[in-house]
């Protein structure tokens, strides 16, 4: 009887709560998100921490995680999310290569076994993979510039060679790819079926990680594509810098920044002891393994699963690599801080952005080419690309990472034009230094074409010291 009334008084106060809570609710006194033709302006993913999914504290292991970026169940996106009356025109997307074997060796231990063909009955798998491996085998050299046709389609070592792309790498891409079509080709009719060659701009640097990343995300894209339809362009900076490759400042502002990394890498008592335990290990000089950028196979190791070196002096554990993983993500911590970064990536990322909102105004203006842009790029074309947008709070480029740009154009007033900008699915446009303040003196729910051209033709100098184009901020006297 006891047991009756405190589960009946339990009852009551339950129904209590909900009676008060959606009252309260009602009269508006708890606020919930509401939206304006269908989009709410808060209601976008945030690229800053979530304390419900995040570890409190930095933790190299979840962030490392992250950076492998392992295949799993389809994740969810806001690519492609608009109020109902504005209609897309056009999509440029850059892209990191897939994940790869690593490009640097540890002395004196055994590279990581790891098996680089493709084969459907090893993890992870994705359900276009043999087709994909069919089609690149008909691809006529033809279909890609000079030197890109020297370059095979797909990897296809049983033992990856330095920086191969994987399976896993081939699979993220697939399925990047794969996620692109259902948005913009499914939903919103980007591309019509007969699309032609003009209506692609297909770009790669010369490393063949990057051009089989790029066919990868295609194929998901538009499976069994026609091979004649296929032009890639042959990149050789991994900056996307085309012929605006020159630029003294920058490099002045890289050597500054390389000079920041040293000094904090000095301070780092933790760091030296770890790498002086390492090359103990290894038999080698700390001079020697710092110089092997350990961290870059040590992260293959993780990612793949399989075991840390050993020799005869014992083994590289899971210890060391949270140490250095530790002072890498203190590394990116203080590059936001102390801004040198910066400078380096408003030089180094404006030829890249300059030739997006240029292919943007195009589109706007009622030109049906170049409508959807590829560049398969690297970790370090992503990283100046975010850091001059503004996206202090975004990660360093995972393997696949993709960085989405949108250009929407309202029906009810079709002179006007939109941009969106997502990292890796998520909708970051109002945290870029461009329009993070767009809500505060407009109604509009999307950031206008002008301010992303504003922020490229004038702000991005203005905030170099006050010159007004590419070439005079390059060659800058007195920095």
């Amino acid at each position: 009887m006891l047991f009756r009334s405190r589960f009946l008084l339990l009852l009551a106060l339950a129904a209590l709560l909900a009676f008060v809570s959606l009252s309260l609710q009602f009269f508006h006194l708890i606020p919930v998100s509401t939206a304006k033709n269908g989009v709410s302006g808060r209601s976008r993913k945030r690229i800053l921490p979530d304390p419900v999914t995040e570890p409190p504290v930095t933790d190299p292991v979840y962030e490392a995680r992250l950076y492998c970026n392992i295949p799993s169940v389809a994740e969810r996106s806001m690519e492609g999310h608009a109020p109902h009356h504005f209609k897309l025109v056009s999509v440029h997307v850059l892209i990191r290569h897939g994940d790869r074997y690593p490009l640097y060796v540890i002395p004196k231990t055994k590279r990581p076994e790891i098996d680089c063909t493709l084969v459907a009955n090893r993890k992870p798998y994705h359900p276009k993979l043999e087709a994909f491996v069919s089609h690149m085998s008909k691809g006529p050299g033809a279909s890609f510039e000079s030197p890109l046709h020297s370059l095979p389609l797909y990897p296809n070592h049983p033992l990856c060679e330095m920086g191969e792309l994987t399976q896993t790498g081939v699979v993220q891409h697939l399925q990047n790819g794969q996620l692109l079509r259902d948005i913009y080709l499914k939903k919103h009719r980007l591309l019509p079926n007969d699309w032609s060659t003009e209506q692609l701009y297909l770009e790669t640097t010369g490393k063949s990680r990057t051009l089989q990343s790029g066919l990868a995300l295609l194929y998901g894209f538009l499976p069994d594509f026609d091979w004649k339809k296929i032009y890639f362009r042959h990149q050789p900076s991994a900056l996307f810098c085309s012929g605006n490759c020159y630029c003294p400042v920058r490099n002045q502002y890289l050597e500054k920044e390389q000079r920041r990394q040293y000094l904090l890498r000095l301070k780092n008592s933790q760091l030296e002891r770890t790498y002086g335990e390492m090359a103990k290990i290894v038999d080698v000089p700390t001079k020697q393994l710092r110089a092997a950028n350990p961290i870059d196979s040590m992260l293959c190791h993780f990612c793949h699963n399989v075991s840390f070196p050993c020799t005869r002096n014992g083994c590289i554990d899971m210890e060391h690599f949270k140490v250095i993983k530790t002072h890498q993500i203190e590394d990116e911590r203080e590059r936001r801080e102390k801004k040198l970064y910066l400078g380096y990536a408003l030089l180094g990322a404006h030829p890249i952005l300059n030739q997006t909102i240029s292919r943007m105004q195009r589109a706007a203006a009622g030109r049906k080419e170049e409508i959807f842009t590829l560049y398969s790029a690297h970790d370090v074309t992503l990283s100046p690309v975010l850091s001059a947008l503004g996206l202090t709070e975004a990660r360093f480029p995972r393997f696949a990472a993709r960085l989405i740009f949108e250009l929407w154009q309202d029906r009810e007033k079709p002179s006007e034009h939109s941009v969106r900008i997502l990292y890796n699915g998520v909708d970051v446009t109002f945290h870029t230094s461009f329009c993070q303040d767009h809500h505060k003196r407009s109604l509009k729910p999307m950031c206008p074409l002008e301010n992303l051209v504003r922020f490229v033709k004038r702000d991005m100098f203005t905030a170099l010291g006050g010159t007004t184009n590419y070439h005079d901020a390059c060659h800058r006297e007195g920095f």
